[in-house]
């Protein structure tokens, strides 16, 4: 992903430039510093989006832009900045004022060098005249009312669809944990390539590992797997938390397997396939199948609506963290536009999850990865308990009880997650605001 940074005063470049610095590990390929008549302007660029650099100082504009709709970018508008961020907030996007003026950056660790009073653009809205209007609502009014076998077909042509036109190469990269989102992600990009490369990791004996074998075996993909050990994971944590700027106990969970699959990555491809959305979308989680039917969809919007600031991010940052892009292409708007008019007792059906994506696929998965059932990112990665124990172990019931409100009023729910605080204020202080920071619904 590019990194963009800037500020609604001109020349102010060495501001710009420490704004830059801090999150120049998102483009490592080409950078640009520039001043227009109001404002100042910075972006780093990974090779895939470095056209950017061509037009941005002319155009006044900078842009974090993956293609088809995934995107955020700053531009001048008149004396003021526009600020705008993608329908699901694919692309990351936070602003805040220096001295009354607006500034910006694709991450927070590079807007904290103007200001600590830090807001997240939401996904689908944008900032006009210092207005926040939101453009896009994810919403549904109908459904469909086609067989289930004509419904799949359509679903799987514009799935098709959506990974051909993120492809740009004859080779590309997946992450792939075995399970059924990454697996038809990577089935559909094996149709338009030469050569795929798939990384996966875990714990030794995880069930990612030996489900992302078979996968991998069946797509005949360059295969490539990160066993790690808890010693590993506690010696990342650092590193993670930085690139995450989140201390919140599920999302560092689930990001730290997929934090070293990217750098794993990062030495093959440039870019990568990701399947977040799908559970979403799809209705991939266990407790979906508790609610009445006619509750699913609004908890399925109201969870996709959440993805911007969870596993979004961890996508974003962990592709980042390493030069790399992450596509996401269950999100792409056509294929989001088109699922949420599916119904949803086609999502789940007889108790099975994800039914109406599994009977667009039957014919391009093998059975084992076609009936696998759901597991939660760091449960398939083998490293549920590892964590949590490690923390009980490291503090105290009485450190946890004194530490776990926060000056916010936030109460943290586990040693786990103090755990990871404590790294985060090593990083970034101890925040009043902290606002912008999402934290996870499901448990």
């Amino acid at each position: 992903m590019s990194g963009i940074v800037g500020i609604n005063k001109p020349r102010q470049f060495d501001l710009v430039k420490r704004m830059l610095n801090k999150i120049s590990h998102r483009g490592k390929f080409g950078r640009k510093i520039f001043s227009t008549t109001n404002s100042t302007f910075g972006i780093v660029t990974t090779e895939y989006q470095s056209k950017e650099l061509d037009l941005c100082e002319k155009e006044k504009i900078v842009k974090d832009d993956l293609g088809d709709g995934h995107l955020a970018y700053a531009k001048e508008n008149g004396i003021q900045l526009e600020i705008f961020r993608d329908q699901l907030g694919v692309s990351p996007l936070y602003y805040g004022l220096k001295d009354d003026a607006l500034c910006f950056a694709s991450e927070v660790k590079g807007l904290m060098e103007a200001t600590k009073n830090i807001f997240e653009v939401p996904p689908g809205h944008k900032l006009v005249n210092g207005d926040l209007i939101r453009y896009y609502e994810l919403v549904y009014d109908s459904f469909l009312t086609e067989e289930p076998q004509k419904i799949a077909k359509q679903l799987f042509d514009l799935l098709k669809n959506s990974v051909q036109k993120r492809i740009n190469g004859n080779e590309m990269g997946c992450w792939l944990s075995g399970g059924l989102d990454s697996s038809v992600l990577s089935s559909l990009v094996r149709m338009y390539v030469d050569k795929v490369y798939t990384f996966s990791a875990g714990i030794k004996d995880a069930p990612d590992l030996q489900y992302a074998r078979v996968m991998a075996e069946y797509l005949n993909s360059e295969h490539h797997e990160v066993v790690v050990s808890i010693e590993d994971m506690i010696k990342v944590l650092p590193e993670i938390i930085y690139h995450l700027e989140s201390f919140d106990a599920l999302l560092v969970r689930s990001s730290i397997t997929n934090y070293l699959v990217a750098k794993e990555a990062s030495n093959y491809v440039e870019q990568i396939f990701s399947g977040e959305g799908g559970d979403e979308l799809f209705a991939g989680y266990q407790y979906l199948k508790e609610l009445p039917i006619s509750k699913l969809n609004d908890e399925l919007i109201d969870i996709t609506n959440r993805l911007h600031n969870t596993a979004l991010q961890r996508v974003d940052r962990c592709a980042s963290a390493f030069g790399t892009v992450a596509h996401v292409a269950f999100l792409d708007p056509g294929v989001v536009n088109f699922v949420l008019k599916i119904p949803p007792e086609y999502k789940i059906y007889n108790g099975i999850e994800k039914w109406i994506l599994r009977l667009a696929m039957k014919d391009h998965l093998p059975e084992k990865i076609f009936n696998r059932t759901k597991a939660k990112f760091w449960e398939g990665a083998g490293v549920a308990e590892l964590l949590a124990d490690y923390a009980d172990k490291k503090i105290t019931d009485y450190d946890f009880n004194k530490e776990r409100v926060l000056k916010n009023g936030w109460v943290l729910n586990s040693k786990e997650e103090l755990m990871y605080y404590r790294i985060f204020r090593e990083h970034f202080g101890e925040l009043e605001n902290l606002d912008w920071m999402g934290r996870s619904k499901l448990n």
